[in-house]
This record gives structure tokens, C-alpha cells and sequence, in this order.
């Protein structure tokens, strides 16, 4: 059979996968980074990998998309463009595969209509698979990315995201891919999206042969995670079903809560008389050959948690979510309670909330939400406002129940029924001028932006230009390999640094003086290929980002809110302050909106009055008691401010 390669049209590439005589597999790579290694696996690595992944012969490479796109600005200081064009030119046949969050994108909350498919025309010049899914299941919310990804002659892959529990029937999931099939037909992949790796062989298995006994023509694509050690007894039984694409991943880089090792699949289906389509062994062994040596750089981002989480099947944390929350537990100084949020509370939020996919961005509102449970000893006494959204219908309906009305109490008090009549229903989100986006981007960066970095800006508008700006003053740093890139400690005056970039080019980095200047800035000397070059660092702002120490308690918050002094209730960054000195506000007004674990939440005015001082300003951090604002307002009393 001839090799499925990129240009080709999607119904080109659906006919072959039907024709085949075995099952195609799907190196996850960009899973892999996200759930073992919080989403740091460098460019540089994954182009030494290019050559032996193009010659594998995978039916797709997944490369991009999830959180990947806003880390890859972030903290990895590489274009999410730059990436996929230079992975292509080692990777010139290889389908490169995405996860797009629906209306969600690569964010974590909705985008207007036309960044949505404004995003998705950039993203398919260089992406031949989508796979989309919602949190919620709820098909309108991924309609947009659909109809751009056909248009576009992309293969599409929806998703049904697969949970446990006595809602999550056949019955309902095949309900549901009739639902998907009404809007998009069926010359598409469907994705049974396991992200949680939850449920036993016997139910994928089930699972995949009633969606084919229902729909023999469909390409089924079965996605999973091997956080309790056993999908590939999943896999197995989704191909003996009839599935026709699994995911995997280099062995050399698998570990606890992502996929599985590829060549550990090929091994068991054989034995089953099942063959992976054009897979080069061979090539496979040698991707790992390569990779293994680089693995140790990555070390510290690694999970804290080491071995395989049967428990997973209690608390369904996704993986991709694994390693981050613990890291998130180990800086809040919350991980000697990870074992009561993970098998008590987190299992009980789950079901109390409607037992809906424990995935982005519903896996963070679900975290975040037990998280606070525990940490203040007040089960939703602190509710975020994507949780707030989430209880009004702003993502969707509820697909089995309701929350019971205690707990919407809690989150909006006495007068729940009347908030939710007004303000319930799905979020409807305006289409924004992105011409004047345009204008506003080139204000801040000084010179006209490319429509990629616009789409980059559109997701993630602050992080964006910090890294345009950053690559401005310092160059493409994706040659850097891990070893240099993640090094620790700090430089000697006098280390040479020698390494190959990613075609086997030599470079050295000699660490020369550093000079401190009046004005403080400092001057980084290094020689660079045996090129002298000079780097002024600015002297650093005190407090830009740190996080200020104030011990106030929740009702000490509360009373100074009801005068007008608004501070943070929990530690926060701001990423949004939506007033302006001078400016009046009532009751209700949204002051600013605080970000923590990915989850926002907006300050509300609880007095009417003109705003005094702002005290924060975006990207600062908040410990809780924080100051936020002051309003002026009638009862001010002097000496409030603590």
C-alpha cells in the first residue's frame, strides 16, 4: 500500500485507512511532552528526532496544539509557526496532527467566532489532522473549527471525550456520534478521546463495537493514557473492535501519566494477528536511540509523583493534567494533602457537579475547585469564576444532571434562582475588530505584525508580545539544545559551552564578564562562535511579579471590600484590570480578573463609588489580602489600609 503522506486530500486519506488490511498508529509526541514532562520537550529535540520519526511511516505525527502552543511562547521561546515549518522541512510526507480545544482553541476559555476560524486557516497551512473536542461534549461549541478545518480539505477528527460511571453509557456516547455526524457527515475520523486512561479493555472494546455496529464506514481513532499502566490492553481491544488508528509514543521518552510505547503495541497486536499499516520498526528503534540521551535534560520536569496511578480510575485527572498539579502542589505547599484531594474530595466534586469529562478546561475548574475545598475548609466557599460559568451554562448544558441547588447558593447566595434566570445560557461571545487587534499589536510591538504572530497574539495577547519582543532582543533560541537551554546553577566566568544544533553544526559559548552599570543594567559579555557580543541586561523592578506578603483573613477581606479597599481573596496573578482611576462603578462592577491554575475569576465592586488608586497592575502577583484597588465611597473610615 502507498504510504499516506501530507498534501493529500481528507477523503483520499479516509479511503486508505478503510482499504487497509491492519490498524495505523499515531506518534503522540506532543501528549508525551504535556502529560510526563509539562509540556517542555525543546524544538531542538524533537528535530533530532525528525529523520527516523519521517521514515516510521506513522499514519500522523501529533506536533502541536493543547497547552503546547502557549508554552511553546511561554517558556520555551519558539514560534508555534516557526516550529511546524521547520519540522516540516525534516518531516516532508509525515500528517502533522493537533488537539483544538473548540471554541476554547489552544486556551482555556472561549474566543470570539472569528479568531476561532481566523485561527484555524493560519494553523491548517502546516496541520493536515484536527482533532477537536469539548469538555462538555456539546457539538455547537466545536462547529466553527469544524467547518474551517473541511473547508480547508483538512482531515477532521471530532471527539466524543469518554469518562466512567453510570451515565457514560454506549447508548449515550453513539447518540452523541450521530449528533457529530449530522453536522459534519461522515467523511471523518472520530476520535474516542480516553484522556483520563480510564475504564477497563472490556469497556473501550465495548464502546468501539457498538459505534461500528451502528456506523461500519467510520474511522474510528482511539486516544488513551497509560497512567495505571494499562492501555495498551485498551488498544488492543479497540483494534480486535475495530478501531483503525491508535495513539503511542517513543519509548525512550514514555512515562507514567501519557501514552504508550510504541513498539510495545506493535508487539502485542501482532501476537493478535493485527498488523501496523507501513510502520518501519526499524526506524522506530532508532527515534528512541536518538532520544534517549536527552531524556536526563528534562529531568526536572518530570513528575514528582514517580510510578504508575491505578487511583486514576477514582479521581480521572487527565493525564496532560497529572504532572502539572502536582508541581502546582509542591509551590503552594499542598502536597501531603494530594491523597485526600485526589481519592476524597476531587471524586466528590465530580459527581456533585454533574459527572461531566474531566478534561480542559473542565479538569482545571474540577482542580481547582476540591483544591480550595480542602485548602479553606469551606466546600465552595470560594468558587472562581469559571466555575461561576460553568454552574450558569455558559459552556453548555449540563449532560446527565444539575448541581443541586446548595452548592449554586453558595456560589451566587440567597437570590441563586434570579441570577441564573438572567444571566444562564450559553456564553455568546461578539466578534471582535480584529483590525483594530492589528493596529493595537503593531502599537506595542513597533513595526507591522505578520497574520501568524497576530493569531499568537489573539490566544494569548501579553505572552505574545513578551516573546516577540524577547526574540527581538535575542534571537531564535530554538537552536539551543536542552543541556544549555535548562541548565541550572548558573554560567562560570570562563565555561565554554560546546554543542551540535539540530543539523549536526558545531557551536561554542564562551561566558565572558559581566559589568554592573550605574543606571542598573548590566552588561553580559560572551563570545558566540568566537564572535564577541554584548548583552545589557535592565536592572530588575522590585516586586514585577512577586508576590506581596499580607496575612488577612477572609472575613478581614470581605469587611474591607464592604468599604471600599478591594483585595485579593487567594493567591493570584492579575491578568486583567478592567477600571481606571477616576472612573465611577456600582455594585456589581468588575474591577479586575484574577488567574490562578489556569482558572479565572473576576474582583467584583461590592460598594458603589469612584475609584481612588489601583494598586496592580497586569502580571502582578497576589498572595491572598493583597491590594487591589480603593474606592472612594460613603463610610470610608482613614485607616483602613493595612
Amino acid at each position: 500500500m502507498d504510504r499516506i503522506v501530507q498534501g493529500m486530500h481528507s477523503s483520499e486519506v479516509l479511503k486508505r485507512v478503510r482499504e487497509a488490511d491492519g490498524y495505523f498508529i499515531t506518534n503522540t509526541a506532543r501528549d508525551l511532552s504535556q502529560s510526563d514532562f509539562k509540556n517542555r520537550i525543546l524544538l531542538h529535540t524533537d528535530l533530532l528526532a525528525g529523520d527516523s520519526r519521517e521514515r516510521a511511516n506513522y499514519f500522523s505525527l501529533e506536533i502541536t496544539g493543547g497547552a503546547s502552543v502557549h508554552v511553546d511562547i511561554l517558556r520555551k521561546q519558539v514560534d508555534p509557526f516557526l516550529k511546524l515549518k521547520l519540522l516540516r522541512e525534516k518531516m516532508p510526507n509525515t500528517l502533522f496532527q493537533t488537539l483544538c480545544r473548540g471554541v476554547n482553541l489552544f486556551g482555556y476559555r472561549p474566543y470570539p467566532q472569528n479568531v476561532i476560524r481566523l485561527t484555524v486557516r493560519e494553523f491548517a497551512k502546516y496541520v493536515d489532522v484536527w482533532r477537536v473536542f469539548d469538555f462538555m461534549n456539546h457539538v455547537p461549541n466545536m462547529q466553527a473549527v469544524f467547518e474551517e478545518v473541511q473547508k480547508a480539505g483538512k482531515l477532521l477528527e471530532p471527539s466524543i471525550c469518554f469518562s466512567t460511571g453510570p451515565e457514560h453509557t454506549d447508548e449515550y456516547y453513539v447518540k452523541k456520534v450521530g449528533e457529530i455526524i449530522e453536522v459534519t457527515g461522515e467523511e471523518i475520523s472520530l476520535c474516542i478521546k480516553n484522556h483520563g486512561g480510564l475504564g477497563t479493555p472490556k469497556r473501550i472494546g465495548e464502546l468501539v463495537q457498538a459505534i461500528k455496529d451502528k456506523y461500519p464506514d467510520l474511522v474510528v481513532h482511539y486516544h488513551g493514557h497509560n497512567t495505571d499502566g494499562n492501555d495498551i490492553g485498551r488498544i488492543t481491544a479497540a483494534v480486535v473492535n475495530g478501531a483503525n488508528i491508535v495513539d503511542a509514543a517513543d519509548h525512550a521518552f514514555t512515562g507514567y501519566f501519557g501514552p504508550p510505547p510504541i513498539l510495545s503495541v506493535i508487539q502485542t497486536l501482532k501476537d493478535y494477528g493485527y498488523t501496523a499499516v507501513g510502520v518501519d520498526e526499524a526506524a522506530v528503534i532508532e527515534t528512541s536511540e536518538v532520544l534517549r540521551d536527552e531524556r536526563k535534560y528534562y529531568e526536572y520536569f518530570e513528575s514528582q509523583f514517580k510510578g504508575s496511578l491505578p487511583t486514576v480510575q477514582i479521581h480521572k485527572l487527565p493525564g496532560g493534567a497529572m504532572g502539572s498539579s502536582f508541581e502546582q502542589a509542591v509551590k503552594g505547599g499542598f502536597l501531603h494533602r494530594m491523597s485526600e484531594i485526589l481519592h476524597e474530595e476531587l471524586p466528590k466534586v465530580q459527581k456533585e457537579l454533574g459527572n461531566w469529562w474531566s478534561v480542559t478546561p473542565g479538569s482545571q475548574i474540577l482542580w481547582t475547585t476540591a483544591v480550595s475545598n480542602v485548602q479553606s475548609g469551606e466546600r465552595y466557599g470560594n468558587c472562581s469564576g469559571d466555575l461561576k460559568n460553568l454552574l450558569l451554562g455558559k459552556y453548555g448544558p449540563f449532560p446527565f444532571y444539575c448541581p443541586e441547588d446548595w452548592i449554586y447558593e453558595k456560589a451566587f447566595g440567597p437570590d441563586w434562582r434570579k441570577i441564573v434566570e438572567e444571566q444562564g445560557g450559553v456564553m455568546q461571545i461578539e466578534d471582535i475588530d480584529i483590525d483594530k487587534e492589528r493596529s493595537i499589536l503593531q502599537d506595542r510591538l513597533g513595526y507591522e505584525p505578520t497574520e501568524q504572530q497576530l493569531v499568537t497574539y489573539l490566544q494569548h495577547p501579553n505572552d505574545a508580545v513578551d516573546f516577540f519582543k524577547f526574540e527581538e532582543k535575542f534571537g531564535k533560541v530554538y537552536v539551543l539544545p536542552p543541556s544549555i537551554f535548562f541548565k541550572r546553577g548558573g554560567f562560570a566566568l570562563g565555561e565554554a559551552l560546546e554543542f551540535a544544533d539540530h543539523n549536526g553544526k558545531g557551536h561554542i559559548l564562551e561566558i565572558g564578564p559581566m559589568h554592573k552599570h550605574e543606571d542598573g543594567s548590566t552588561s553580559i559579555y560572551m563570545n558566540v562562535d568566537h564572535h564577541q557580543r554584548v548583552f545589557i541586561m535592565s536592572p530588575e523592578v522590585k516586586e514585577e511579579g512577586a508576590a506581596r506578603e499580607v496575612t488577612l483573613s477572609k472575613k478581614e477581606i470581605q469587611e474591607l471590600a464592604r468599604i471600599g479597599d478591594a483585595r485579593a481573596p487567594f493567591g493570584a496573578n492579575v491578568c486583567e484590570v478592567s477600571v481606571a482611576v477616576g472612573q465611577e462603578v456600582a455594585v456589581g462592577d468588575k474591577l479586575v480578573v484574577l488567574e490562578a491554575m489556569k482558572m479565572q475569576t473576576p474582583v467584583l465592586a461590592v460598594v458603589a463609588g469612584k475609584v481612588e488608586k489601583i494598586a496592580v497592575k497586569v502580571g502582578d502577583a497576589l498572595k491572598v489580602g493583597g491590594k487591589i484597588l480603593k474606592i472612594s465611597c460613603e463610610g470610608d473610615a482613614a485607616g483602613t489600609q493595612k
